[in-house]
């Protein structure tokens, strides 16, 4: 008896270590990147539209799954109208026309997709291609950190309906959920190139789950100050920031996944999985507000590569995580693997106890990078090493393949990039 109570209790214990370790990267007893996921867009044929949107959309509208809709142009909902969406639905994107959708101030969303039966945003080209088409732009009513908490995006849209900013943290956007955006994130002549999905000024009451990103132009997702709980992300092959956060962002972002490509995203500079900063121009900003704040937790950065020694060595490889001047982070349990290095920081921020407590990296698992945490421009980063590698922070680090490090790295149809526990080896620092 009394054996057969340890062998149960080593079970226990061993499973428990187990299950510890996979806290760390995207978690869940099962692969949630099952069934609404789509790792092959290129290869999808999506019929032909039957419907076109076009101009405003006033009153409260439904798209049904029966339907294939055309965005043409800039297609905005205005007048406080709710766009409802079947789930299964198939919404284009028009190339010729750079078709955007935009949800002005009090208007909202209601993509509420399943995981058998998603909504799918993608582009009408015959050859489908990262930036085909403009994405969609979400403006609510919650604070930035610009001088009269106001701002308008500088696209070719109509100034007058694409304000936002304000008071109202809790600002309601709609639900988005089971939701795929493929090749949208156009460039747009004499303007910045779009983003996939916009959220402007959004606030904390809008739902924003289980969306994919794939071939974004553009950043995947682009959040611009508000006030948001964002969870199950995943930006695949972005070409540009897979995660922005500026101009005051507060964002609490849990169990979402980066897959960056050596050949497609790597490369660019300031293109990164993580881009966190307060702002673009300083003189816009009223330092008596909240400047970008993001928490991130159970978060994996990947780069998809075959050798990654060699794609860094031949310079295709940049840094994961920046963090900007006046913004703060604070990422745990998350998994950072194939980059050069891991983390950047602004050369403005000083390396004191004061501003090293406003960006915090703790049970962090780095994998297969060169270097860890540096700051801009400055090749020693020995202070840097001596303050994140302290035994406080709880960090590992790994030079393990990334076959080894996730459970189905190579299933090009349905990958699992949660831990493999069971092939990877850490150390402390």
């Amino acid at each position: 008896m009394i054996k057969k109570l340890q062998v149960i209790c080593l079970i226990i214990f061993i499973a428990s270590g187990a299950n510890a370790q996979q806290e760390k990267g995207i978690i869940g007893y099962t692969n949630w990147l099952t069934n609404w996921t789509e790792f092959k867009p290129t290869k999808v044929e999506y019929g032909e539209a039957e419907q076109i949107l076009a101009g405003k959309i006033t009153t409260n509208t439904k798209l049904y799954k029966r339907n294939v809709y055309l965005i043409r142009g800039n297609v905005y909902v205005t007048n406080n109208a709710v766009l409802t969406i079947e789930p299964g639905t198939l919404i284009i994107g028009d190339f010729e026309t750079k078709g955007t959708l935009i949800f002005t101030k009090g208007s909202q969303i209601i993509a509420d997709g399943v995981e058998t039966d998603p909504i799918v945003f993608s582009s009408n080209r015959g050859v489908k291609k990262a930036g085909d088409w403009g994405g969609l732009v979400f403006l609510g009513d919650a604070p930035i950190n610009k001088f009269g908490n106001l701002s308008s995006l500088i696209y070719d849209f109509d100034a007058s309906l694409t304000m936002f900013g304000g008071n109202n943290t809790e600002s309601n956007s709609g639900i988005m959920r089971f939701v795929r955006i493929e090749f949208a994130g156009k460039k747009i002549k004499g303007s910045p190139t779009l983003n996939s999905l916009t959220l402007a000024g959004v606030g904390s009451k809008t739902i924003m789950e289980n969306i994919m990103v794939s071939y974004s132009g553009g950043d995947s997702f682009s959040v611009i100050g508000g006030d948001l709980n964002i969870s199950k992300l995943v930006s695949f092959y972005c070409i540009n920031d897979d995660f922005k956060f500026s101009y005051g962002a507060q964002c609490r972002i849990s169990n979402s996944i980066a897959v960056r490509s050596s050949y497609l995203s790597g490369n660019k500079s300031g293109s990164r999985c993580f881009d966190i900063v307060s702002y673009e121009k300083k003189e816009e900003v009223d330092f008596s507000k909240k400047q970008t704040a993001v928490i991130a937790y159970n978060i994996t950065m990947l780069n998809d590569s075959e050798n990654i020694s060699l794609d860094i060595q031949q310079g295709l490889v940049k840094e994961a995580v920046y963090v900007g001047n006046d913004s703060s982070l604070e990422m745990k349990r998350s998994v950072i693997s194939g980059f050069n290095p891991a983390v950047v920081l602004n050369e403005n921020i000083q390396i004191d106890d004061k501003s090293l407590k406003k960006i915090r990296f703790e049970e962090m698992y780095f994998n297969l990078c060169k270097g860890n945490i540096f700051t801009e421009n400055n090749e020693d980063n020995s202070d840097l090493e001596n303050w994140y590698g302290n035994t406080f922070f709880n960090n590992v680090y790994s030079q393990s393949s990334n076959k080894e490090t996730f459970i189905e790295f190579s299933n090009s149809k349905k990958p699992d990039f949660r831990l493999n526990i069971g092939k990877i080896t850490a150390s402390f620092k």
